[in-house]
């Protein structure tokens, strides 16, 4: 009798709260459609036998170019997690995943699921549960979709409908399931074994060599054992697979992890530390980390090529260009001569690029976040391209002479190749202050694509950049139409000094916007200033002035005055200080009523343009003073976790991603949103505004 009745108020109970829970996702309308993977909850028996099982699973359903993540999510990601919401003699075991996808993004591995998947989870009815008992099952789901470009954590509420019955299984939901078990993986029947060799870890997988392999790849779900973007060997030494690939971490013990195999079956393993054998015969690693998209890549280089071509038409490289073409002038337009010049020039505008290339892919693979022109990040290095800016319109107004510029002097007589190549590389190396049509989603594309993919897409910009003097130097029908040697050449190259000069002013509006002005300028303009000083005292004794020691004078307080810019820049650089409190509607109101400016920024651990632009200019030390000096009240809203009341501010503002950036000036109703893509200039300017 008490269990009848007991039965019957836990189904009461357990009624009510499954009207609770569709009562909230009623009132979830809104978060439901904005969710980018849709999921839906179905069991295989709506009618679960008393001492017995059922299995139920979550179908998640992703928008278009949207993804969602394995249960380990790689660099970035991570799986899906459910508060169940239980009856009474219910039991949910954990979620099984379907065998997931690499996906490199940013340099980054993630583990991925970009089409329809389905998790499956088994649940356990108490033998005591009475026939006809309802057993409706719900929760609250929380996970991660991301695009390329953005991530956003979604939530809703699952649920289905269960009562104790007889277990049946209809056949259309036996067949239905059975599909989505055949894509989960299976286990191995024995242990693997792991071990580490100084930066490498290696793995020793128990598995038949009559064992189908198409592009293997092992997703590690174990933490703190594995770089997850470096390359994986694989190879055969008998019956085991041997796979080794970069360490990261200090795990320790029994590491779990999955193997992809052919044709999206895959096997999880349990690895235990032990010695494993040496390398044998080679396998073709996984094309999901190590393939590439052949018309991206295309598609990218043809871009960097025409790209490059058109960078020659702006103010910092056109200048160069227009000297190499009066170098051939000059000469006459020996044919000889002109090819090796144009093939030296060529060379060197290639080197350049790859070399800055290179750099980049180094620094991100090192873990940052840069792009091109990466160096203009840095004011020490744009103190660097402003003195080579000024330097170059100097020489072109004729305030001095260098072999590599103009066509005359030493390198002339041997040849021009010297002069050639030197000269590609400093176009190569000015053009990258510069932008271009078709060059951001060229250069964009080296995000996605691995090194060796990558390289040449940034050769391919200094080809581009080179082909007209290359065409000049290789066409003798373009030869023939540059005009004779004359006086005009003398009044072209001083004409030409102006886009440079306008360069220079550019660079210097750019490192007084990362400094803040102020002090802190004042060393690198008196470095700047004694670098023109020092090449005029070269320029005078290159005619005939014997003073040598004012160059010898001048050049020491230029390198005085370099060495104080490093000084005063890497000094500011230590004095960042924290950026400001933690977000809630509460902590606004008290922040706005103090009659100040307050900068609120939506941010998550998880977003990378969130933290460029924390780096690149929230955090500045001229940033940060001009906010001190204007009583900016900064709050940080951390969206890391998905945290409710950050959302609905969110959708406040008609988003559903971070980053966010609102300034609200004191007194205003509303707040400016400011743009995705910050700069100190920007922060400082609105600090300024009072």
């Amino acid at each position: 009798m008490n269990l009848r009745y007991g039965g019957l108020a836990t189904a009461m109970v357990r009624a009510a709260l499954a009207l609770l829970a569709l009562a909230s996702l009623a009132a979830w309308p809104a978060r439901a459609a904005q969710t980018h993977i849709a999921p839906h909850l179905v069991a295989e028996s709506t009618a679960p036998a008393p001492g017995g099982a059922t299995t139920v699973a979550l179908t998640m359903t992703p928008a278009k170019g949207w993804h969602g993540y394995w249960v380990n999510g790689g660099d970035a990601g991570f799986g899906l997690k459910v508060e169940w919401n239980a009856p009474e003699g219910v039991r949910v075991g954990d979620f099984r995943y379907p065998v997931p996808d690499a996906l490199i993004l940013f340099g980054m591995m993630n583990h991925v699921y970009e089409h329809p998947y389905a998790l499956l989870a088994d649940v356990h009815i108490d033998k005591d549960i009475a026939p006809g008992t309802d057993l409706t099952l719900s929760g609250i789901a929380d996970w991660l979709a991301c695009t390329d470009k953005v991530c956003v954590p979604e939530r809703a509420v699952i649920s289905v409908a269960l009562k104790a019955g007889d277990g049946a299984v209809p056949a259309a939901s036996r067949t239905r399931f059975d599909g989505w078990r055949a894509r989960l993986p299976q286990p191995l029947d024995r242990p693997g074994r792991w071990e580490r060799q100084g930066e490498a870890v290696r793995f020793a997988i128990p598995l038949p060599r009559g064992t189908a392999l198409d592009a293997p790849h092992l997703f590690v779900e174990t933490s703190d054992v594995v770089d997850y973007p470096a390359a994986q060997a694989f190879s055969r030494n008998g019956d085991e697979l041997i796979v080794e690939t970069k360490a990261k971490g200090t795990a320790e013990g029994p590491v779990d992890a999955l193997l992809k195999l052919a044709d999206g079956r895959g096997l999880t393993i349990r690895f235990d530390p032990g010695a494993v054998p040496a390398a044998g015969e080679r396998i073709a690693a996984s094309k999901g980390a190590q393939g590439i998209d052949g018309a991206l890549f295309w598609t990218a280089l043809a871009g960097a090529i025409i790209g490059g071509l058109i960078l020659n038409l702006m103010p910092c490289v056109f200048p160069i260009l227009s000297l190499k073409a009066l170098s051939l002038a000059r000469s006459g337009g020996e044919g000889r001569a002109a090819k090796v010049e144009a093939l030296a020039y060529t060379a060197g505008a290639v080197a350049t690029a790859l070399l800055l290339g290179a750099a980049l892919l180094a620094l991100r693979a090192a873990g940052e976040e840069v792009g091109w022109a990466f160096q203009l990040q840095h004011p020490l290095s744009v103190l660097a391209l402003l003195i080579l800016a000024a330097a170059i319109t100097l020489n072109l107004l004729g305030a001095f002479d260098l072999p590599s510029f103009g066509g005359g002097q030493a390198l002339a007589a041997q040849g021009g190749a010297a002069g050639g190549f030197w000269t590609g590389a400093l176009a190569a190396f000015v053009a990258t202050p510069c932008s271009g049509p078709l060059l951001g989603a060229a250069l964009g594309a080296t995000l996605v694509l691995p090194a060796w993919a990558a390289l040449p897409i940034f050769g391919g910009l200094g080809l581009g950049l080179a082909l007209p003097f290359l065409a000049v130097g290789f066409v003798p029908a373009l030869r023939a139409r540059l005009p004779r040697p004359g006086a005009w050449m003398e009044r072209f190259r001083k004409w030409m000094a102006l886009p440079m000069g306008l360069t220079a002013l550019a660079l210097l509006w750019l490192l007084w916007r990362q400094l803040g002005g102020g002090a802190m300028l004042v060393w690198p303009l008196i470095a700047v200033t004694m670098a023109v000083v020092m090449l005029w005292h070269y320029g005078a004794m290159q005619r005939g002035d014997r003073r040598a020691w004012l160059l010898a004078a001048s050049g020491l307080l230029f390198l005085g005055s370099f060495a104080g810019s490093v000084v005063e820049v890497a000094r500011a650089e230590r004095q960042v200080a924290g950026t400001g409190s933690s977000f809630s509607p509460e902590a606004l109101a008290k922040a706005r009523a103090t009659g100040k400016p307050v900068f609120v920024y939506f941010t998550a651990d998880w977003c990378l343009s969130c933290k460029a632009n924390e780096a690149g200019a929230i955090e500045r030390a001229a940033v940060q003073a001009a906010f001190a000096r204007a009583g900016v009240v900064t709050l940080v809203a951390d969206w890391t976790s998905g945290d409710p009341a950050i959302t609905r501010t969110l959708a406040d503002h008609g988003r559903n991603s971070v980053p966010l950036y609102l300034w609200y000036a004191p007194g205003a109703a509303a707040p400016d949103m400011l743009p995705q893509i910050l700069t100190p200039g920007l922060l400082i300017e609105r600090a300024g505004a009072r």
